[in-house]
């Protein structure tokens, strides 16, 4: 008689959409269908205005806020810097457990044996683990066994763990929702955490939608150059922020940048290759570069023509007057 649909955007918009079906067409269409979610974009709502007949929408709150306990910065670096300083920043801080995101998959699992190989205890979560290798994660990680949880969003949302007190952003998310939630998993139980993401090239353009979503200006930080042994975060004056300042490459618009220059290539080889033809012809045999055609150039003979000439009809004979 009732379904409820739990965290119902993250699980349609994480491919679970044709299980959902199936299970919904066995179900009697007399029944009461709730949806609970933090979020609900407007393309989600209309996959789940599917399962819905006239339904009335609670809103607890219209936006996602980040709670105010958090401590949240970022740290300046370049692409290839990104995985040595996370190894320097978990080794360096007291974390009681901390919960590191990435974007993909494959990113979670590399990043795990790279901490693991470095002498930390970590441990990977997503959407291809099994339910037993999840849970098994998710244990040791409760129980202190692993300090460190390696993650994609699956772990973003629907999981409670406390005592958090650090989140690293290894990589933004898409959707800068996903943050608010990400470094929701640290101050809970009115508990104070960190919130840290790593920056590096097109990561500013992922920047700057989250703060315009949370309506902050995030601290910036490089790590200060020293010796290996020592990690140490220095804030960025306000001439290395205008240096560092991400200023996007527009996509070229048609018939101009990559297409115009397309366009010219094809113009200018189009050329070439018809003024190579063109040489070959003059000096060719019917433009076969079979050397100098044989013409009698005193007598004014006009060179063969460049095309093979049509049979003709044999000629009757000549009348005789």
């Amino acid at each position: 008689t009732t379904v409820v649909l739990d965290e119902a955007d993250q699980m349609l918009d994480m491919g679970f959409i044709p299980s959902i079906r199936k299970i919904m067409a066995r179900l009697p269409k007399d029944r009461q269908t709730l949806l609970f979610s933090a979020t609900m974009p407007k393309q989600i709502k209309s996959l789940a205005a599917d399962f819905l007949d006239d339904p009335a929408e609670v809103s607890v709150a219209s936006e996602s806020k980040p709670v105010e306990r958090i401590e949240q910065s970022v740290i300046e670096c370049a692409r290839s810097e990104k995985s040595g300083i996370l190894k320097k920043y978990l080794a360096n801080q007291a974390i009681e457990r901390a919960i590191v995101f990435t974007r993909t998959k494959h990113g979670a699992d590399m990043l795990c044996r790279i901490l693991t190989k470095s002498g930390l205890h970590a441990s990977a979560i997503h959407g291809n683990k099994s339910q037993n290798q999840r849970k098994r994660s998710l244990e040791a990680f409760k129980d202190g066994r692993i300090a460190i949880l390696v993650a994609t969003d699956i772990a973003a949302r629907g999981i409670d763990v406390s005592g958090v007190s650090h989140v690293v952003n290894f990589d933004l998310p898409n959707v800068p929702e996903s943050y608010v939630h990400r470094i929701g998993r640290t101050a809970r139980a009115g508990e104070s955490g960190v919130a840290v993401s790593l920056v590096a090239g097109d990561d500013h353009l992922l920047l700057r939608d989250i703060e315009k979503k949370t309506k902050l200006t995030l601290k910036r930080f490089k790590v200060a150059e020293s010796d290996e042994d020592t990690f140490e975060l220095v804030a960025l004056t306000d001439e290395e922020l205008n240096e560092r300042r991400f200023v996007p490459k527009s996509k070229p618009k048609s018939g101009k940048g990559g297409g115009e220059r397309r366009n010219a290539a094809k113009r200018s080889g189009g050329g070439a290759r018809n003024r190579a033809r063109g040489k070959r012809k003059e000096g060719g045999n019917n433009g076969r570069g079979q050397g100098p055609a044989k013409t009698k150039a005193a007598s004014g003979a006009k060179p063969a023509n460049k095309r093979r000439p049509k049979r003709r009809k044999p000629q009757s004979a000549k009348r005789t007057s």
